[in-house]
């Protein structure tokens, strides 16, 4: 059982690993939804995630024969790194199966800290299975990222320290994959205030706790489609769904585009890399119903590879009218091309990429494509200039960028 006394010895025995994050209150989010915000940066762990909580707790209750057996565990990267970094602490040996997916920094990360990486499988779920079949096959002890009560306690340390740092929060939003740091966090809360709301936020493309809620037991979504990757779990863990079923106010779900453009909002205004996963909690605030509340969001993690990065900023710019293409067709002459760049520039316009092709018509004096990538203020301004265009005889078509970077 989750027991404050255990929150009590999980919230001791975790300060010899944990960095102390504490409560960043963030005027952006605030201003654009009503509350007060405070976000919670677990990316800031050592680790790059939360996870390490849990993995450690968990870790230090084993014996040493259990220990001695090795530890083996499946995760989709966050996990992974805190049962390999706990792990080392101990001098025990670490296999992890992780999903051949995962991203490669992950992956590196937790090779890093001495572990035995076997990528397997396209979701975790499929990567967990293999992982019991090893253990049993080898008598490792398993440490399941989630499924467990004493990494759920572990994992609930997070809201002791939240309370610590904002005694009157009145909202708590958990990412969700899995359920251990929800069924924590949410059950440790409640513990302290009976009054507050925790509020899970799943991504949409892989929402096994709000089906399950709705079906009153655990289900098994046929297939998860995210780019969250730490949170693309088709099945919750059974151990630890009653206490998000007795203790979780609602599950909210965000599209995957909501996390692209919540990316660049974090990175401009709070200077923090975030992953996909970590910005469900993000994500969920502009789907809150509520005004003047003191809102905590939880960032889970911040492990993400370089080109993740670099495609979720460009896309995020795209959805954000910040950066946009556009065709025109002139005639080939002399003096044309300066007559656009003209426009653009007298509209502001940031000129990134400029395509000229003289092989789009075989009349070329009708048809010359000019392909035109650019940076702009926003929506509003992405329309000035296509106007501007049409006011100047042109007929801009708009299309998809191509890569920016």
């Amino acid at each position: 059982m989750m027991t404050l006394d255990k929150f009590e010895e999980a919230t001791e025995a975790v300060k010899k690993v944990i960095l102390r994050t504490e409560l960043v209150y963030s005027d952006y989010f605030s201003e654009i939804t009503g509350n007060k915000v405070y976000l919670k940066p677990e990316n800031m762990q050592f680790t790059g995630a939360y996870k390490v909580r849990g993995a450690y707790y968990k870790i230090s209750t084993l014996t040493k024969e259990e220990r001695k057996r090795g530890l083996i565990t499946a995760s989709a990267g966050n996990h992974a790194q805190g049962v390999a970094y706990a792990a080392k602490l101990y001098n025990a040996r670490a296999i992890i199966v992780m999903p051949s997916t995962t991203p490669l920094i992950k992956v590196n990360r937790t090779k890093s800290y001495g572990a035995e990486v076997i990528l397997y499988g396209n979701v975790y779920d499929e990567a967990c299975q293999y992982a019991y079949k090893l253990a049993e096959e080898n008598g490792y002890t398993f440490i399941h990222p989630f499924n467990d009560e004493i990494i759920a306690t572990g994992q609930g340390t997070i809201a002791m320290e939240i309370f610590k740092d904002l005694p009157t929060v009145d909202i708590i939003l958990a990412p969700v994959g899995g359920g251990g740091l929800l069924a924590g966090v949410a059950t440790l809360a409640k513990m302290l205030n009976p009054n507050i709301k925790v509020i899970g936020v799943e991504p949409a493309g892989a929402a096994c706790m709000k089906e399950s809620l709705k079906a009153g037991h655990v289900v098994t979504l046929p297939n998860v489609d995210t780019i969250a990757d730490g949170t693309a779990v088709k099945t919750p863990g059974d151990v630890v769904f009653p206490y998000i079923q007795e203790n979780v106010d609602d599950i909210i779900t965000v599209e995957d585009k909501e996390l692209i453009v919540n990316f660049l909002d974090i990175l401009e205004n709070h200077k923090m890399v975030v992953e996909n996963s970590g910005l469900l909690s993000v994500a969920a605030l502009k789907h809150l119903n509520c005004k003047d509340k003191k809102v905590v969001s939880i960032l889970s993690g911040g492990n993400m590879d370089i080109i993740t990065v670099s495609s979720i900023v460009q896309h995020g710019l795209i959805q954000r009218g910040r950066v946009f293409t556009v065709s025109v067709q002139l005639p080939d002459r002399p003096g044309e091309l300066v007559n656009v760049a003209t426009i653009i520039a007298q509209a502001k316009g940031n000129v990134i990429r400029l395509d000229h092709n003289q092989f789009v018509s075989i009349n070329r004096n009708a048809a010359v494509e000019l392909t035109i990538t650019m940076e702009t203020f926003g929506h509003e301004h992405k329309q000035e200039i296509v106007q501007a265009l049409i006011d100047h005889g042109y007929n801009p078509k708009l299309c998809q960028p191509n890569q920016l970077y």
